[in-house]
């Protein structure tokens, strides 16, 4: 579908250029039309003579068909006639007596009038074509060179991004290193029989740092890279998808040993069978092309293939076969060492404060991937230097990963009182559950700052480890803590608002997950209901899930047991709050007072609990 778009929006470029051309073309031939003369009064020759014996007439020139001219008007103006030719052997006396001034010309011959009636007009027309064409096709050779490659390669000046600058990803980069040895030293395999694969096909989610992996690794190599889209291969024309992929895999073998890197192979790899109701004859050409130039390709030649996707699901199974992509590498989201990992590589770059802990921002960044520590270091940067800071210090960088998670933070926007009583109370509530529960991640901070489009408050937590795996009492934990904000809002002011919409979802989604996909109901039982529809390799959070064939009575049974685990974990939420009422209009009050409290003032709030 987004290639079928960006071919719509080329047309409609194409259309547009075209629509304008021609309207230039024409009011510049129109242009030559009319001072070239034809625009010229037709006047018959008896007011010719007429002119001619009043004076009216200046200058003509006599042809053998015509008589063209200038004469005065009734106004005075000047004007240009023109009128046929006459057997008068009169006329060349009375123009010389009444002093116009004449002279003979010749008719244009067939080939003047070819010339400059034709090849002008439409050899014009054709430069202005050409002028478009090359528009539209950008800097991808002459003429007729639009099937040319538009890939990038770097030669002289290979890739200077070593496997140092890439972290986070230790795996996956030990994967790589092998094709690395093969490039360096070829003999060493084929001296045993064996050969490198000859496609490495990298999968992640977008951001954990696929493209610069594979920059590393010719970086590392010391052979040249080539690098494009894979959106690029498509154009408006039928077999200029084709014609590219012949055109790199001749420029690769030219410059083996090289890299030939394809990000976004999905815009031109998707499966041939996934829809062929909407299929495009063009994608399937070029991945015909691609299929046809792997299978032919020695890898002894010391090429190799590397493509890039963050949709595994819908490549076409031939892509995938052993003698194209050999090899797939998955590159995960780093965990939490690997996340410290990346922040090194990209504080390198910046003037630290010495009160900056590496070690406690990999742990306030779950979930992040290399691309998002590299936008809040640079965020932090810029913040420092917005206060004419002499070093980024650690303020900034916490602020530079709430604006990453939760949002711009919108001081001006104007709340009520009464608003911003109830979000305190409410984040309260959230923050109390969580302190409490052994099963939900510790709280780092609770603000009622506004962010974002529509968080007039949040309560972050912190997990202390990466989890894979989360117990049903863990889970039920989270609920909780998610449904604390409704609770404390009904238990302060008798009722609720419209502020836990967002808890709720996550709640649902949560208890649904536990009853429908993990067997962890007891009425449900020990089966699957519902199945996340996500790609064989990646899955994210509220993704659509698939429901599989199973009773009206199941489907009621499973809305139940949802609906009473909700009910259940929502009672006990209000319940630790009722009984710790005074901490809970301490917190409040405090939040109202500082707008932001951190887990050391929480900690200090809840200790008096322990001492009672």
């Amino acid at each position: 579908m987004d290639n079928d778009k960006q071919q719509l929006k080329g047309f409609n470029n194409f259309s547009k250029f075209l629509i304008i051309y021609i309207l230039i073309a024409f009011f510049m031939f129109y242009m030559y039309q009319y001072y070239s003369g034809q625009q010229s009064v037709e006047i018959s020759y008896s007011q010719f003579k007429e002119l001619v014996g009043k004076n009216k007439v200046k200058s003509c020139a006599i042809s053998e068909k015509y008589i063209k001219g200038i004469y005065i008007d009734k106004d005075g103006k000047k004007k240009r006639f023109i009128t046929v030719v006459v057997n008068d052997p009169n006329l060349v006396k009375d123009l010389e007596t009444h002093g116009v001034d004449f002279s003979g010309k010749v008719t244009n011959t067939w080939l003047t009038n070819l010339i400059f009636g034709w090849i002008l007009p439409f050899g014009f027309l054709f430069f202005i074509w050409w002028l478009m064409t090359k528009k539209m096709r950008g800097t991808s050779g002459g003429l007729f060179g639009f099937g040319k490659g538009r890939f990038k390669v770097y030669l002289n000046e290979k890739p200077d991004v070593k496997f140092s600058d890439v972290a986070g990803a230790d795996e996956a980069k030990q994967e790589i290193q092998e094709i690395v040895e093969y490039l360096r030293d070829p003999q060493k395999y084929q001296r045993l029989g064996g050969r490198a694969p000859k496609g490495v096909l990298l999968v992640g989610v977008p951001g954990v740092g696929k493209t610069l992996f594979a920059k590393a690794t010719a970086g590392e190599a010391g052979v040249p890279f080539i690098s494009i889209s894979g959106s690029e291969f498509i154009e408006m024309f039928v077999g200029v998808g084709a014609s590219r992929v012949r055109d790199l895999f001749n420029e690769a073998k030219k410059l083996s040993p090289c890299i030939v890197f394809i990000d976004e192979i999905d815009a031109i790899g998707k499966s041939r069978a996934l829809n062929s109701l909407t299929s495009n004859d063009e994608r399937e050409q070029t991945l015909n092309q691609l299929l046809a130039e792997m299978d032919g390709f020695d890898s002894s030649k010391g090429v190799i293939i590397m493509a890039a996707t963050n949709r595994p699901e819908v490549l076409d199974p031939a892509l995938l076969r052993p003698g194209r992509f050999d090899r797939q590498i998955i590159v995960d989201k780093p965990d939490v060492r690997g996340r410290e990992a990346i922040f090194k590589v990209h504080i390198k770059k910046i003037k630290i404060s010495p009160d900056v802990d590496i070690k406690k921002l990999a742990q306030m960044t779950p979930g992040l991937v290399g691309a998002d520590i590299a936008n809040i270091v640079n965020e932090a940067a810029l913040l420092a230097a917005r206060e004419n800071k002499d070093a980024v210090y650690m303020e900034h960088f916490e602020e530079a990963i709430e604006r990453q998670i939760a949002g711009l933070k919108k001081k001006n926007k104007v709340i009520s009182e009464d608003e911003k009583k109830r979000v305190a109370y409410h984040e309260s509530g959230h923050a109390i559950c969580a302190y409490l529960l052994p099963g939900a991640d510790p709280v780092h901070k609770i603000s009622i700052i506004p962010r974002g489009l529509s968080a007039l408050g949040y309560t972050q937590q912190l997990p202390v480890d990466d989890k894979y795996l989360l117990t049903k009492e863990e889970m039920l934990d989270k609920v909780i803590t998610l449904l604390g904000g409704r609770a404390a809002e009904e238990i302060v002011f008798g009722s609720i608002s419209t502020g836990a919409q967002n808890d709720l979802t996550r709640a649902t989604d949560i208890v649904r997950a536990l009853v429908t996909q993990f067997g962890m109901d007891e009425k449900v039982g020990l089966v699957v209901i519902e199945e996340r529809s996500g790609g064989k390799f990646l899955t994210s959070e509220g993704i659509v899930t698939q429901e599989n064939k199973v009773s009206e009575k199941t489907k009621e049974l499973v809305d139940e047991e949802v609906s009473k685990m909700m009910g259940e974990c929502y009672a006990k939420a209000k319940a630790m709050l009722i009984s710790r009422r005074d901490k809970l209009e301490k917190l409040a009050s405090e939040l109202l007072k500082k707008e932001v409290i951190n887990e050391e003032e929480l900690k200090d709030i809840m200790e008096d609990e322990n001492e009672d």
